[in-house]
């Protein structure tokens, strides 16, 4: 019988989005997948792969106690009657409730935390409350001898060895996988310098800092357009509201799109990628503008700098500094060369370390490597 591999998920858009290239090599490798998530639009896609659906009631972003015991509980009762060899946790919310719900249970368990979010960004009084809670938690979940947390970049591995994670049960592999057959070096688009921006419409991805950056490149008489692909996200507290996004379209050069189903037609309109956010996993939006040759500006923060390396693939400017990013995003508008040259390394970076088939070997050797342990 083929092992049984359950992914646990907040929605099961974010798992098409994001974990796709893991499930598929595990799919390849023999593996019996999985997918217990919160049903919505992409559950056809899911199931269109070979997967199997198992509805889970799921918030993300809620505190309600109620709301947490039902997730944990049908959890359970997943995890029960499927007996899986390996469970996959995703997200801070789902390692925590998973690994609640899997009390009790030796299965082999991978937390895989994709950046720390809001309660490790943010200094709101909520925010920090919160960050107690989760640490005292994490603490007791990830260091039971069954578990593994799977962190991208080195900074979130250095944090949670702060916070009191035992270094022997944590393991990196960076990103998610791109798919770098599909997302290929595209030539630049003919008129103004365009900036894109892929990503939730969040205070913590800088989309603020980045409209006042091209306000003040406006305000210098620079002709540069700012493409702003992604929603507001009700769930944080830290997203800007509906009203603001709208009111950004009324600004000269601004045009804010909306949800984005095929990211390559902003890549392909777009001269320069943007992400200043304050700290990230690795983020998907950079390895894909880097899959598609372009340059690459970020902030100088957890994630960003394992992908935005600056006089290599970019350059990196301090968090919500409008300013140092107006000048970064001038800097590469008035050079061809310097794009062309960031773009192709951004590319060469991408597909030797963080393609789909890099990334989809290193998780199935963890896969088998956490197997192996427990016969």
């Amino acid at each position: 019988m083929k092992p049984i591999l359950i992914y646990v998920a907040s929605e099961d858009w974010a798992f098409v989005s994001h974990r796709l290239p893991m499930a598929r090599a595990a799919r390849d490798a023999g593996f019996d997948v999985h997918v217990a998530t919160s049903v919505g639009s992409s559950a056809d896609a899911i199931r269109a792969e070979g997967f199997t659906i198992h509805p889970i009631p799921f918030r993300r972003g809620g505190l309600s106690p109620l709301s947490a015991l039902s997730t944990i509980r049908t959890l359970r009762q997943i995890k029960r009657a499927l007996s899986p060899s390996i469970v996959h946790h995703v997200g801070m919310q789902v390692c925590v409730l998973g690994g609640v719900s899997s009390l009790g249970m030796a299965t082999p368990q991978i937390n895989a935390l994709t950046g720390l979010g809001y309660a490790f960004t943010s200094m709101a009084p909520r925010a920090l409350l919160l960050r107690v809670i989760i640490t005292i938690a994490l603490r007791y979940l990830l260091n039971r001898d069954h578990v593994v947390t799977l962190v991208q970049n080195p900074d979130d591995r250095t944090t949670l060895e702060t916070i009191g994670i035992d270094s022997r049960r944590l393991a990196r592999i960076p990103g998610s996988g791109v798919h770098t057959d599909k997302l290929i070096p595209m030539p630049e688009p003919d008129g103004p310098i365009t900036v894109g921006f892929a990503g939730r419409l969040l205070t913590a991805k800088g989309i603020r800092a980045l409209v006042g950056a091209h306000r003040i490149l406006r305000a210098r008489g620079m002709d540069v357009r700012l493409h702003i692909a992604g929603d507001p996200d009700p769930a944080n507290p830290d997203s800007v509201t509906l009203e603001e996004a709208q009111q950004w379209n009324n600004e000269p050069g601004i045009a804010w799109l909306g949800q984005v189903a095929d990211i390559t037609t902003l890549w392909r309109d777009s001269h320069i990628a943007a992400l200043p956010s304050h700290r990230e996993g690795l983020p998907k939006s950079l390895l894909e503008a880097a899959a598609c040759g372009r340059p690459l500006i970020a902030t100088d923060a957890p994630g960003c700098r394992e992908i935005a390396i600056p006089g290599q693939t970019g350059l990196l400017v301090p968090i919500e500094d409008p300013q140092a990013l107006a000048d970064a995003i001038g800097e590469l508008a008035v050079s061809r060369e310097l794009r062309m040259r960031y773009g192709a390394a951004a590319r060469q970076l991408v597909v030797k370390k963080m393609s789909a088939q890099a990334i989809g070997a290193a998780i199935v050797a963890l896969y088998e490597e956490q197997l192996q342990r427990a016969r």
